[in-house]
């Protein structure tokens, strides 16, 4: 949580939130609006809306005298849902979101005019998996319920980041939203839903934001979207994500480091391991969107990438950058997900060399075509995610070790703690003073609690 003039921004879910929540507080600073809590929400799991909820409830209750509006991707998806909380004083949309307006004019008038997609001449929502049950929910609306939301239809938007934010205030590390929505519709995911189409950044807005953030003091800029390995295709003038890193390095030669937050294998070429061999500011971490390492579910999935892709993958970029280290999104007991198949999960952790990973227990989201496939137990959902997280962290233990005696490029996050160039946390032993930001040479000494120790060169 972070406050600004007694504003206060509640920030769910993914990076590219965290980086939106950053124009939100910019956008509010555009207000006179005081006294606002504003949750910028997430819809991948049920189980982040009903935090979602829970929070609200929470926030009006030591807060009475605030204006909760809630926004982001549950706002979007389901707006009806949050209007009929009476905790809740605006309801708006993701493109609405970093927009001043949208909370200096709604909070002062009463939104009648404003409605939902909610009827069958609205064929703009077709494309929603959720526009029938939509109908149904919003139909109940009464006019007060109805008059807080502030909803666009996603599928109709096409500028993406109306407002960029130049620097993360102090932090060392800055993300920089390079794309936005999805072209794809895997079959458990809604979040096309909330965010739309791709829409891609123009790259001179990218050069221009990376130089803001570096003048800004900023050691290293990640890129961040929700399907930032399709950047570029929906650009007047075609450019890959690969073409796009390599120009904009040559043109900011002063940015230290870049990183990725997460790529699809299925859609990175051959060209981008040119950046992993040739240029050492490109950073040896990737974060991959691997969702299961058994073929059969990838399908029941519609990922387009296969099992020994994932570990092609990584085994090409581990043999042109050794000290590269990788983290992935795994999604444990997706429907008709039987042993044998969560077993090709497992152990494609090991397999791949996985030290980073991020378990999602599935979780039906009513309207995806994998709400309506055979589901599995709820204990065996919860079993399996334990032993995925457990593989991931044997995982990192061991390359721990591997880490003993060697130097490394640490860039200081807070007091002596920081991230390696291939994002191992790193405790600097030091008698001076080290200021965020600063990039030292260090040697490891040793590790404790998943912590390298190490002292300056």
């Amino acid at each position: 949580m972070t406050e600004e003039n007694k504003n206060q921004i509640v920030t769910f879910g993914c990076r590219l939130n965290a980086y939106e929540s950053e124009a939100i507080k910019e956008a509010l600073k555009k207000t006179d609006e005081k006294n606002l809590i504003v949750f910028n929400s997430c819809a991948v799991t049920s189980q982040a809306e009903k935090e979602l909820r829970y929070e609200v409830r929470k926030a009006k209750k030591n807060n009475p005298n605030a204006k909760i509006v809630v926004t982001g991707c549950a706002a979007q998806i389901d707006p009806a849902k949050y209007a009929k909380m009476p905790e809740v004083d605006l309801v708006l949309g993701n493109s609405e979101k970093t927009n001043p307006e949208s909370y200096s004019d709604n909070l002062k008038r009463n939104l009648t005019q404003n409605r939902i997609f909610n009827t069958d001449s609205d064929i703009a929502h077709k494309d929603r998996i959720f526009f029938e049950t939509k109908k149904s929910s919003t139909d109940f609306l009464s006019i007060k319920e109805n008059s807080k939301i502030k909803v666009n239809d996603i599928m109709s938007v096409k500028d993406t980041a109306p407002q960029l934010v130049s620097y993360f205030e102090n932090k060392t590390r800055a993300f920089l939203e390079i794309q936005n929505g999805c072209n794809h519709r895997c079959t458990f995911c809604v979040i096309p839903f909330g965010r739309g189409n791709s829409r891609s950044i123009a790259f001179g807005e990218i050069v221009a934001q990376v130089k803001k953030m570096v003048e800004a003091g900023h050691k290293e800029v990640v890129f961040t979207g929700v399907d930032i390995s399709g950047y570029g295709e929906d650009l007047p003038v075609k450019i890959t994500l690969t073409q796009m890193i390599k120009r904009l390095l040559k043109l900011v030669p002063e940015l230290p480091r870049l990183r990725l937050s997460s790529i699809d294998v299925a859609e990175i070429d051959d060209e981008f391991f040119d950046i992993l061999q040739n240029e050492p500011r490109f950073m040896p971490y990737l974060h991959l969107s691997v969702q299961s390492g058994d073929d059969i579910i990838l399908k029941r999935m519609k990922r387009r990438h296969t099992r020994d892709q994932v570990l092609e993958f990584c085994s090409r970029a581990r043999k042109i950058r050794p000290e590269i280290t990788f983290g992935a999104d795994i999604i444990a007991g997706f429907p008709t997900e039987n042993e044998q198949s969560f077993l090709n999960s497992l152990n494609l952790i090991k397999e791949a060399g996985i030290i980073f990973t991020h378990i999602f227990p599935y979780s039906k989201r009513e309207g995806t075509p994998a709400a309506k496939m055979p589901q599995v137990d709820g204990n065996v959902i919860k079993e399996r995610a334990k032993l995925l997280r457990e593989a991931g962290k044997k995982e990192l233990e061991k390359f721990l070790q591997t880490q003993n005696g060697k130097v490394l490029q640490v860039v200081i996050e807070k007091k002596s703690l920081g991230k390696s160039e291939n994002f191992l946390d790193v405790e600097v032993v030091s008698d001076n003073d080290l200021k965020s930001g600063q990039v030292f040479q260090v040697k490891v000494l040793g590790i404790e609690n998943n912590f390298l120790k190490a002292s300056l060169c």
